[in-house]
């Protein structure tokens, strides 16, 4: 899909997606409908900051929008503009609006940037320091760590590893976009729902609770859990 219409980032509280601000509307939302589509499982309950730039949108294709990301049960929650109409529409709609100049001190501060050593890459992730109730949903385009336990009817939708310091009950999808070397690790190990790449895998319930840390992986094309360390 082409990235000239728009791109799409993991932020911390969800997903900015940034729009072109000279492309047609009809193919702005055509694209993005497409690109949601195609890993409709990884956005699903993703909550949307829509970056329009300069681009004036006015309240009907605001609204469009809005029912578009909807119908795939995500929530745009703000919207970034340097356009008054836009922020108007916003406005008029009950959508959170936020400046650009604010937006970009908030990416200064993302993860993306941030080195971790001179001579590592590092990778993008997501830390959580409290536990997730039942009903919240994590998305990351990298790793998710959280310091706390996730509960039964949470969800965590990874693209990288998924590490949990504390009991994981909750459901648990990491490698979400294909990649099977991904892994699960958790203080206690009590997923309703484990997935790893295109592989599913629910806790048994006669699973006796571990005192040991545990790690799930994909071995010979199957979801395993052994001991974590």
């Amino acid at each position: 899909m082409p990235d000239d219409t728009l791109t799409i980032k993991g932020v911390n509280d969800g997903l900015l997606i940034t729009l072109s601000t000279t492309e047609k509307w009809e193919r702005i939302t055509t694209d993005l409908a497409a690109r949601i589509d195609e890993k409709l499982d990884f956005f699903r309950g993703a909550k949307v900051t829509i970056d329009t730039g300069e681009r004036p949108v006015p309240k009907y294709e605001l609204t469009s929008l809005r029912a578009l990301l909807e119908r795939r049960q995500m929530l745009l929650a703000v919207v970034v503009s340097e356009s008054q109409t836009t922020l108007a529409s916003a406005t008029a709609l009950d959508i959170r609006t936020r400046s650009n100049q604010m937006q970009q001190r908030l990416d200064e501060t993302d993860l993306d940037d941030a080195p971790i050593d001179p001579e590592e890459q590092g990778t993008i992730g997501v830390m959580i320091r409290r536990t997730l109730r039942s009903g919240r949903t994590v998305h990351s385009r990298g790793h998710v760590v959280v310091y706390g336990d996730v509960n039964a009817g949470a969800k965590i939708i990874a693209a990288g590893d998924i590490i949990v310091w504390g009991k994981l009950r909750g459901m648990a999808h990491a490698g979400a976009e294909g990649d099977t070397t991904a892994v699960v690790c958790a203080l206690e190990m009590s997923p309703n729902q484990l997935r790893i790449g295109d592989h599913i895998t629910t806790a048994p319930p006669d699973k006796r609770r571990s005192n040991r840390p545990e790690m799930a992986c994909v071995k010979d094309d199957r979801i395993v859990v052994e001991a974590w360390g």
